[in-house]
């Protein structure tokens, strides 16, 4: 049997409902956990064990009682630190918004409290989910669970690194660019990229108007489809909100995959970005297990990373430029490093940098789709290499200047994007692979991700945290 802190969302929610587990017990154990690991981890900036038992109780009675309002009631979960909680801190990571306390909960926080869930605290990111690990912040960078040296990337840092700890069964994250899916990926965890305008981004700190995606992370895709069922739903509160049909998004995970139609993208990650060994035999040996279970493997080319790269970047830097040019005049001291640079290029933009960009994106995206009307799903790696050393005063780059990443184009086209572990390097680190499905058909990426784990193995491995937590916080 897990270990309580191992247990999945359905896993935990199916022995809730069998009358073997409480969400006393549940929550009690996460916060035990969090307590004797996070000082190394740094994985939460506040944590609310108070209310976090209050609502564990709350759910406990409401089974009791027959009432069960859906997958997350009972289930203890991470916010990332940009979604609005009414009177509870949320900092962005930043020194600017170090003591600012919202009014209201953001619309993914009221769904997932209505759902019975049980909120363990806020996490940690990268400043406004855009400035990189900093070490001049208020609050520190989160660390990767399977090697505190290393970093579990972002921006949803701290859910990528809480949630392959054991520290929580759930988590929500945000997408600009690969925020979700690069954290899921080299902490060996399943993250969405929903499709663009699915999920309320409704009282979250934007980034980038036209790329932010808010989604689901957690330890399994069956997992991210229960979370997703909770999170999803029009809101004219957001404008950029969709009205999708509603859907149970788990109800067809045991459905069968042959047939499916899967274009690998195999230039991205092989050629443009010369991808580790480790990386390319993950992806050869995914592709076979595709295949053997009866769906249809091709490969396809699409435009370059660079490509995509040279389009998203001055829509980014405007936009954030946008968003915090206000704060930038008048406390520029108070912004990290890292994400000073990263805002200041959008100062340069012209009018005609962006329109040229806007054009480029819609070519993009039209190609991308019709290279989409030959096959269900494209497949690519998530990163190019496992995660990467956390270094203090790493030099930023200029905007776009750095390799392009294997996730950003799906901002750009706002297509189902799902991250997923599918192998380790021999280090023992984590590599991921992404499963891309046509705009609406989330449910379809999910099912195809749920049979590549239930064939493989890769979710029976979990990180060691054996070690004293004096020695791991000293790493």
């Amino acid at each position: 049997m897990a270990a309580l802190h191992e247990l999945t969302i359905a896993e935990a929610g199916r022995q809730f409902r069998a009358g073997t587990l409480s969400p006393v017990d549940l929550t009690e154990a996460c916060l035990a956990r969090i307590d004797a690991l996070d000082g190394a981890l740094n994985s939460f900036i506040t944590v609310t064990p108070e209310r976090a038992r209050a609502e564990a109780k709350e759910a406990e009675t409401l089974f009791a009682q027959g009432v069960d309002k859906g997958p997350m009631q009972g289930i203890p979960y991470g916010l990332k630190d940009i979604y609005d909680t009414a009177g509870l801190l949320t900092t962005a990571h930043s020194k600017l918004l170090e003591h600012h306390i919202p009014a209201e909960d953001c619309t993914v926080q009221a769904k997932l409290w209505a759902g019975g869930g049980v909120l363990l605290g806020k996490q940690a990111t990268w400043e406004f989910a855009m400035g990189g690990p900093s070490f001049d912040l208020p609050w520190p960078p989160a660390r990767n669970p399977w090697d505190l040296g290393r970093s579990p990337m972002g921006s949803s840092s701290g859910a990528g690194a809480s949630i392959a700890a054991g520290l929580c069964p759930a988590a929500t994250g945000s997408d600009t660019g690969g925020s979700i899916r690069m954290p899921a990926a080299v902490c060996g965890i399943a993250g969405l990229k929903p499709s663009y305008g699915l999920v309320s981004r409704h009282g979250v700190q934007p980034n980038s108007y036209s790329f932010d995606h808010c989604g689901p992370m957690a330890w399994t895709v069956e997992d991210c489809a229960l979370m997703l069922g909770v999170m999803a739903g029009h809101d004219p509160r957001d404008p950029a909100s969709i009205d999708y049909p509603a859907q149970d998004y788990a109800s067809g995970l045991l459905s069968p995959v042959a047939g499916l139609r899967i274009g690998v993208v195999r230039h991205w990650y092989e050629d443009e970005l010369e991808a580790a060994p480790a990386v390319i035999a993950a992806m050869d040996a995914s592709i076979a297990t595709f295949r053997s279970l009866g769906c249809i493997v091709t490969e396809v080319r699409l435009p370059t990373l660079r490509t995509f790269t040279d389009s998203k970047m001055p829509l980014t830097a405007g936009e954030i430029f946008t968003l915090h040019e206000k704060d930038l005049r008048a406390r520029p001291q108070d912004f990290g490093r890292s994400m000073r640079y990263r805002i200041l290029p959008g100062a340069l933009l012209r009018a005609e940098d962006y329109v040229q960009a806007m054009r480029a994106r819609a070519e993009l995206t039209a190609t991308v789709f019709a290279v989409m009307k030959d096959v269900d799903v494209l497949l690519t790696a998530s990163s190019a290499q496992p995660a990467p050393l956390l270094l203090p005063d790493e030099p930023p780059t200029f905007f776009g200047a750095a390799a392009p990443s294997l996730t950003a184009q799906f901002n750009l086209t706002g297509q189902p994007a799902l991250s997923l572990c599918n192998g380790f390097d021999a280090a023992g680190l984590p590599l991921g692979m992404q499963l891309a499905g046509r705009p609406g058909e989330d449910a379809l990426v999910l099912r195809l991700g749920a049979a590549f784990e239930r064939e493989t193995d890769f979710r029976s491995r979990r990180p060691s945290l054996e070690q004293p937590v004096e020695a791991m916080a000293a790493q």
